[in-house]
């Protein structure tokens, strides 16, 4: 293993640490080798375990940033464009920031969650930084923040904090012409809202997400996002509910932000050709809609030196909000939302008989949203002759989101079978270095799965009977690869399976039909339990598969991984 990769892995584990609250010397006397690295612990776990007072727990990223030798005033000179919202914050800054790159700006990119690889959080030009770039610029801040504790302060950040201080620094040392930046959870108390001058700021789409942090009503959850407004700069929301919209009215007028509502995708369309985007779904001309918005005012801010705000098309009539400029689309904004990537969102991968829809749907209307693109998808497609075609949901929830009210809205696709499995590419975690949560015990996102099961039974109106809820007896030495719980055939109009990692779910949905993605051999126990034998039968029969993955961005992110191998390389 070459030196660079041997110290991204070492430095992967320390991140993973400090998140999991190991001190340095503990995990030394442990042995980094012997650690397999998490994905990520979940964010609203990180953030209930250091809650606290929100605002002190903002002073102390200010603590680390000075720590790490920097100060709130440095962080002006990245031109920041600072984005929050429930769903489509994401899609929206990828856009943004492939219409800025257009230009040919050096641009910067911070988001979360990362599907496959660590490093794809922070990117320059569009790209993951590189294993070697992240390497330097880890044990650099690392270092940094050992050199300074002191009794009085823990000595690292964690997992979320120190990537986002990362970031900082390596668009500072890289010299982009602006970053991107991607709220974590929230804004108001959120740790990127240390930033005190961003150019321009962003709301996408609002919703139901993250409750037990955010508040219980859209309502409570605007006033956190609308924190991250900054007096004097201009800030810029898609068309909301009329509450939630009202709201974050109130705080920009509170902080005296100037805030403006974008007009639709197609007010920017008239007198010119349709504008495409790169990337798929009707929902995503809202997020393409703010992007622009996002892009253009950052455009002339720089050409006026920062002074100025957006001239207003005409007075708003919806909640006394104006409307932001009707301007035409340059030729570098088309070419920019045109070339937008942004994997794991209504993202579709063909393989042969199979076609992968990747979507990391999680809330209700990011769900409403998926179903709406999976149909319109299916019902633009070539029908298939000479066999029948399959529909499958691969799903899984996480968190304190409400699985029941996501599979109701799933119904409707008409899936001939459910699938549910846990966030883990493999139930031996060794290879999985960027995929694992430590926060969770198989046994518990099993029984999770399970639950799942037992929601999507309920929802085709079937009673399972006491003997469904058993695993089956596990074979000598093969426990894990067991298929859990499946639901006979002949009582719901789609039979559902349990499996034990997306691994396994995915050589039964594929049947070695996939031409990448071609493990060695089925595990034991595989096709043991009626539904997984005669739905292997059919799957390896159909002429069309259809599969649809959603429910989490980290379940995404584990299919990734193994659908597309490069990834991880």
């Amino acid at each position: 293993m070459s030196r660079a990769r041997s110290h991204l892995r070492a430095a992967l584990f320390l991140a993973a640490a400090s998140a999991r609250g190991i001190t340095t010397q503990v995990a030394a006397r442990r042995g980094l080798s012997a650690w397999p690295v998490p994905q990520e612990p979940s964010m609203e776990y990180q953030v209930k375990r250091q809650r606290g007072d929100p605002q002190t727990q903002l002073e102390a990223m200010e603590l680390y940033l000075a720590r790490s030798g920097l100060q709130v005033e440095d962080l002006d000179r990245l031109n920041i464009i600072h984005v929050t919202g429930t769903k489509g914050k994401g899609s929206t800054c990828a856009f943004t920031e492939c219409i800025l790159r257009s230009y040919g700006l050096k641009t910067g990119f911070f988001s979360s969650p990362h599907l496959v690889q660590v490093r794809e959080r922070i990117r320059i030009n569009g790209q993951p930084i590189s294993p070697e770039l992240f390497t330097k610029y880890f044990w650099r801040l690392y270092h940094r923040l050992e050199e300074t504790k002191d009794g009085s302060c823990v000595s690292m950040p964690p997992y979320f904090r120190f990537l986002t201080l990362m970031a900082f620094h390596v668009f500072l040392q890289e010299k982009v012409d602006l970053a991107v930046v991607e709220v974590g959870i929230g804004g108001a108390y959120d740790c990127t809202n240390i930033i005190r001058k961003p150019v321009v700021c962003g709301v996408s789409s609002l919703g139901i997400d993250h409750t037990s942090l955010l508040g219980d009503t859209v309502e409570k959850i605007a006033w956190q996002k609308g924190g991250i407004f900054k007096q004097g700069v201009p800030a810029f929301t898609v068309l909301q509910p009329e509450g939630p919209l009202a709201v974050l009215r109130d705080r920009a007028q509170q902080i005296s932000c100037p805030l403006y509502l974008c007009p639709m995708l197609e007010a920017l369309e008239e007198g010119g050709p349709p504008l495409t985007l790169g990337l798929e779904g009707e929902h995503q001309r809202s997020n393409a809609a703010l992007a622009l918005q996002l892009a253009h005012c950052w455009l002339q801010r720089q050409d006026r030196h920062g002074a100025g705000e957006p001239k207003a098309s005409r007075p708003g009539l919806l909640w006394q909000l104006p409307l932001a400029p009707v301007f035409q689309p340059t030729s570098h904004m088309r070419l920019g939302l045109r070339n937008t990537e942004w994997p794991g969102r209504t993202q579709v991968l063909r393989r042969g008989p199979l076609t992968w829809y990747l979507d990391g749907a999680h809330t209700a209307s990011s769900a409403q949203a998926c179903v709406r693109w999976f149909r319109q998808a299916l019902q633009g497609r070539e029908r298939p002759s000479g066999g029948p075609e399959v529909r499958v949901l691969l799903f899984n929830a996480t968190g304190d989101r409400d699985p029941a009210a996501l599979l109701k809205l799933l119904q409707p696709c008409q899936f001939d079978y459910a699938v549910f499995c846990p966030n883990l590419t493999e139930v031996s975690s060794t290879g999985n270095a960027d995929q694992q949560n430590f926060t969770v015990t198989l046994d518990q996102v099993l029984l999770r799965c399970l639950e799942h099961q037992q929601h999507w039974n309920h929802l085709d109106e079937e009673q399972a009977s006491p003997d469904l809820w058993s695993a089956p007896s596990p074979e000598p030495g093969g426990s894990a690869s067991l298929l859990l719980a499946p639901h006979p055939p002949h009582t719901c109009s789609a039979s559902s399976l349990v499996f034990s990692c997306i691994s396994h779910a995915l050589q039964w949905i594929s049947q070695g039909r996939d031409p990448i993605f071609q493990p060695p051999s089925p595990p034991k126990g595989l096709l043991t339990h009626p539904v997984a034998h005669s739905g292997a039968s059919i799957l390896r029969e159909a002429a069309a598969i259809h599969v649809l993955v959603t429910g989490s961005l980290h379940l995404v992110g584990g299919v990734l991984k193994l659908l597309e191998p490069a990834l991880s390389q």
